[in-house]
This record gives structure tokens, sequence and C-alpha cells, in this order.
């Protein structure tokens, strides 16, 4: 249910901003919705389902990192509104990504391990 609330919340912060930026839009801040949405929503319905749970760790890597991919697209989404950039947002990409990537291997290594 949290990944619920976050995409609706990402999805009215992004429409709440967009509409103060005098007609100005951004990928980022629009599409910002769609981490929580497809890296955690969406998963952890679909393993709940089948009655299986990401390992505790896992999971805690995958909360992380969509954590970080989501306020990365929502930072950088501010900055093409402001109309700048800053190199350190690539940052956000590459931790969020690294982290979630380490939590979908270490399910898969438990899963393997479980077999």
């Amino acid at each position: 249910m949290a990944y619920l609330f976050s995409t609706v919340g990402c999805i009215l912060f992004g429409a709440v901003y967009e509409l103060f930026s005098h007609g100005v839009r951004s990928c980022f801040m629009i599409c910002a919705f769609a981490f929580p949405l497809l890296l955690g929503a969406i998963p952890f319905f679909l393993l709940r389902k089948r009655g299986k749970s990401f390992p505790g760790r896992a999971a805690d890597l995958i909360h992380a990192g969509v954590a970080a991919l989501t306020v990365g697209s929502i930072l950088q989404g501010a900055l093409e509104i402001y109309g700048t950039s800053n190199p350190l947002t690539l940052a956000h990409w590459a931790v969020g990504g690294a982290l979630t990537a380490a939590g979908w291997l270490l399910t898969f290594l438990k899963q393997v391990e479980r077999e």
C-alpha cells in the first residue's frame, strides 16, 4: 500500500508543480510516479498474490533504490523546469539503479539457495 500512496503522491506533486511552472513541462516530473508503481507496487503485489515475499534485506535494498530513483526523477524534473542542469543528478540514477539491481539479485540468489 505504501507504494500506491507514493505513486499517487508523485502524480499529485507533479501535477501541482507543473501547474505553477508557467507551461514548462518535464518528462522526469511527469513520469516520476512510474518508479514506485513499476518497481515497487506491481512486483510486491504480484509476489504477495503468489504467497511469497522478498527476503528482508532484498526488500530493503529495493525500497532504497526505488526511493533514490523517484527522488532523482523529481529533482531532475525540477531542474529542467527551472532551466538548468547539474551533473550530480547522475548519482541518483546510478545509486538507485545499483540498489534496486542488488535487491533483485539478492532475491534471485535466495530463491536459488532454497531450491
